[in-house]
């Protein structure tokens, strides 16, 4: 069964940093796009954080530019986000997922896994 997993959350001071991995397993063709979402506390949308291809393409959303960092390892289909100098509002669960293309990001075409938790705190 296709499938990801999530690893890497934790709690971290503002100003810190955390490095997240996933890896999709299962699906049994060649993955060109993956990326990573985030479920902030009291919402019920996931948000695309970014995206890369296999190709190194990325794409991040305008609140992580400068300071996220997304890179996949093609022969083992995993995707990592490095997270430095993390805000409060960057707190919520992260997901990742293998979307459609890198046109509809926005689309998975994996069940959800269950996330890592991320919370930023002092």
């Amino acid at each position: 069964q296709a499938q990801v997993t999530e690893s890497g959350g934790g709690l971290v001071q503002p100003g810190g940093s955390l490095r997240l991995s996933c890896a999709a397993s299962g699906g049994g063709s060649t993955i060109y796009v993956m990326a990573w979402y985030r479920q902030a506390p009291g919402k019920s949308s996931r948000e695309l954080v970014a995206s890369v291809t296999s190709g190194g393409s990325t794409t991040y959303a305008d609140s992580v530019k400068g300071r996220f960092t997304i890179s996949m390892d093609n022969a083992k289909d995993t995707v990592y986000l490095q997270m430095n100098n993390l805000i409060p509002d960057d707190t919520g669960v992260y997901y990742c997922n293998v979307p459609r293309s890198r046109e509809q990001l926005t689309i998975p075409t994996r069940n959800w896994g269950p996330g890592t938790q991320v919370t930023v705190s002092s």
